[in-house]
């Protein structure tokens, strides 16, 4: 991780434990230079990297502008896992894994999850308890290629962490796509729902390595009183 990521992460941490409150500033370049000991162009990085995903805004004159974000928001762009967001938060929350195993791949989870017809996935069912509440339940199917070793331990603590620091996979990108959906009978037996639910938010993705090769595709079905989706959109403005 380069010096102004570590720098980023710090500052990140900082706001959304509200350590700094929206509507306050961040310390300024110079302080935060003698307070993590880094140079001037790691600080500016790191701030240009939060402004760009709606953490602060620059004010001429006066600094780092802390705005506010409302808890519980789950990015749609960027790749944040489940712990980390419960880690950054500070929220009660617990995973159960429901279901593992080993499966072939065939036509229809092919057609669905973009892997190779025949190829081995793991299964992968977790709930996500917030709160004492179940209110997400994650599908992963991961490449058994990339990924040879799998069990509930793992399942239950962050994957990305095991993936990254074990396996050392370097995960790059995603594609998401995002809607709403009818009911299943697995949301109901699995989720504790409301009793008026009818729907349920779900994001499916398909997720890859540096090199391009995708090796997990994921199903997150999300109780739609829980969660605000969101992203952060600058305008860039064109040249007329």
């Amino acid at each position: 991780m380069k010096a102004y990521e570590s720098m980023y992460q710090l500052l990140e941490n900082r706001i959304l434990k509200e350590q700094v409150k929206p509507g306050e500033y961040l310390p300024s370049e110079h302080h935060l230079c003698q307070q993590y000991n880094v140079s001037r162009d790691t600080v500016r990085k790191a701030l240009s990297l939060l402004m760009a995903n709606g953490y602060i805004q620059k004010i001429q004159g006066k600094g780092s502008l802390v705005l506010k974000r409302e808890q519980l928001r789950f990015p749609i762009s960027g790749l944040t896992s489940y712990q980390e967001l419960q880690h950054s938060y500070g929220y009660d929350g617990r995973t159960v894994v429901e279901k593992l195993v080993k499966r072939v791949v065939t036509p229809e989870l092919a057609e669905k999850t973009g892997f190779v017809l025949d190829s081995s996935v793991w299964e992968l069912v977790r709930t996500r308890e917030i709160d004492h509440a179940k209110v997400i339940l994650d599908r992963d199917y991961l490449l058994c290629s990339v990924i040879p070793y799998l069990d509930t331990e793992i399942g239950e603590d962050s994957i990305y962490r095991y993936f990254e620091q074990e396996l050392h996979l370097q995960i790059a990108f995603a594609e998401k796509e995002i809607r709403i959906d009818q009911l299943r009978d697995e949301d109901r037996t699995l989720l504790d729902l409301n009793q008026n639910d009818h729907h349920i938010a779900a994001i499916n993705s398909r997720v890859f390595l540096a090199n391009a090769q995708q090796f997990q595709y994921t199903e997150s079905r999300h109780r739609v009183d829980k969660f605000r989706f969101y992203d952060f959109a600058r305008r860039n403005p064109s040249t007329y």
